[in-house]
């Protein structure tokens, strides 16, 4: 039996959204992993990483819109994630460095609220997909 693409793609983008969910409960509970994957990418280069990650997932979103239940809220996190993922680039690492550098000195609070957001996302792709 031939599995339909069109359902492959929403499959991977509940995947997606479900992995996010998954991310923003390990960060809420957890808030200090946050901070060490920050200081994970801000050493070097890696920060590039980051942001061909996003772009990845920014094709994948805008490609799987059109066959989701909702392409708008779909495409819309695509083009949110091209924008942040491009973004990583023109800002360059010493930016990005500073940026994170700000994040680490806030409170927990901050991180769990970082993560609240992540889950919502993450929840709001599960139902647009």
């Amino acid at each position: 039996m031939k599995r339909n693409r069109l359902m492959d793609m929403v499959i991977l983008i509940k995947s997606l959204g479900s992995l996010f969910v998954l991310i923003g409960f390990v960060y809420l509970f957890r808030p200090v992993i946050l901070k060490n994957l920050m200081s994970f990418f801000k050493k070097g280069k890696r920060i590039y990483g980051a942001g061909l990650i996003r772009v990845a997932l920014a094709v994948v979103f805008l490609l799987a819109a059109t066959q989701c239940r909702n392409p708008k809220i779909v495409g819309a996190f695509g083009i949110l994630f091209l924008l942040s993922g491009v973004l990583i680039f023109v800002l360059g690492p010493d930016m990005i460095r500073r940026i994170f550098n700000w994040y680490e000195t806030q409170s927990t609070v901050v991180f769990r609220l970082i993560a609240s957001v992540v889950i919502v996302v993450g929840a709001i792709i599960i139902f647009s997909a």
